[in-house]
């Protein structure tokens, strides 16, 4: 009897019960069958989910967590991915230097962030800003091309599911066990649920935040690295990525206020917002009235969730570069949930 109860309760489902709904009308709409629909969000859907799967870790650390670098970063990660590959003929080394790309973009966040003190927005958007004009100049004259071989794998579709999907949907696997049987992900919880006593208890809260945010850099260079041999890598590649990580994080679960990650959700919220795009372009949709669609929707979820609001006890404060190991008191309970896969 408590079963459809506890069902429904699960936050990850509401994002697959929005893209099921959104299929519905796209082929109420086109009178066409829905294979065709499902195979392309399957192949546009996993760029978005590696994404938003970094882009969850860091909202997950707590208030005011958010990268907003992650959509630069996508942009010159394709470039340098792509002019790697080309230069040396290794698409091995030109994926590495696409996340290594993430990876220092992602530091120096953190060093911002951690060692200065910035608010992550402030830092993240700035660091972006470096590397959106980065992107720039190595875009100016760039004339190297996608590894067709690279392009090829990207478009295998063993048993008519993009390889692609298949390999992301196990790194969610991992994510969702990372996040439920390491120190790590239990530290993270920990932290973005109340950070002030999980600083108390003892916990490397300025390792595991750099961790996060270093993560979530390198996660973003793999996309932007993979889409870039996808399609092709443009200055404007990563721009829709920024509101649409967050909005899969926030559609499928993730609580704005930080101390839950459901990384089932982002998948739910990646194939809604891909599915989504195709009806308002079947429709005629301009993207301007697009991304006012996705704004409200993110508001329209925040105000069901209660507007993201913390818990009680939760505290907002960054953490400081020498957390305090005088008292060491319990982790605090998770009034925020269990970790969903």
């Amino acid at each position: 009897m408590n079963t459809p109860r506890n069902l429904l309760s699960r936050p990850w489902i509401w994002g697959f019960v929005a893209a099921l709904l959104v299929w519905a009308v796209i082929m109420a709409v086109s009178g066409q069958g829905g294979g065709q629909t499902v195979s392309l969000a399957l192949s546009l859907a996993p760029y978005l989910v590696l994404v938003g799967l970094g882009q969850m870790l860091v909202v997950t650390a707590g208030p005011g967590n958010i990268d907003v670098s992650v959509g630069p970063v996508i942009s010159l990660a394709g470039f340098v991915s792509v002019g790697t590959s080309s230069a040396t003929g290794s698409v091995v080394l030109g994926i590495l230097a696409g996340l290594a790309t993430g990876l220092v973009v992602a530091a120096v966040s953190s060093v911002a962030i951690l060692g200065l003190s910035v608010p992550p927005i402030i830092a993240t958007l700035a660091s972006g800003l470096v590397a959106s004009s980065a992107t720039l100049v190595i875009a100016d004259g760039f004339t190297a091309l996608p590894d067709p071989g690279l392009r090829h794998l990207l478009n295998l579709r063993p048993l008519g599911v993009p390889l692609l999907a298949i390999v992301v949907a196990a790194l969610t696997v991992l994510a969702v066990l990372l996040l439920r049987g390491t120190t790590y992900g239990r530290s993270l919880t920990a932290i973005g649920q109340n950070t002030r006593a999980a600083e108390r208890a003892g916990l490397p809260v300025v390792r595991i935040t750099a961790l996060t945010y270093l993560a979530s850099g390198v996660l973003a260079g793999l996309a932007g690295s993979l889409l870039a041999t996808y399609i092709a890598p443009t200055p404007d590649l990563g721009t829709r990525y920024l509101l649409d990580s967050i909005a899969v994080v926030v559609i499928g679960g993730t609580l704005i206020s930080g101390g839950r990650a459901v990384p089932a959700g982002v998948w739910g919220g990646a194939l809604f917002f891909i599915l989504l795009d195709g009806l308002v372009n079947l429709v005629g949709w301009s993207t301007a009235a697009q991304n006012l669609l996705k704004g409200c929707l993110v508001l329209f979820v925040l105000f069901l969730a209660g507007g993201g609001s913390r818990r009680p006890g939760a505290a907002p404060a960054r953490p400081t570069r020498r957390p305090s190991t005088t008292a060491a008191l319990p982790t605090p309970a998770n009034t925020g949930g269990t970790t969903h896969g």
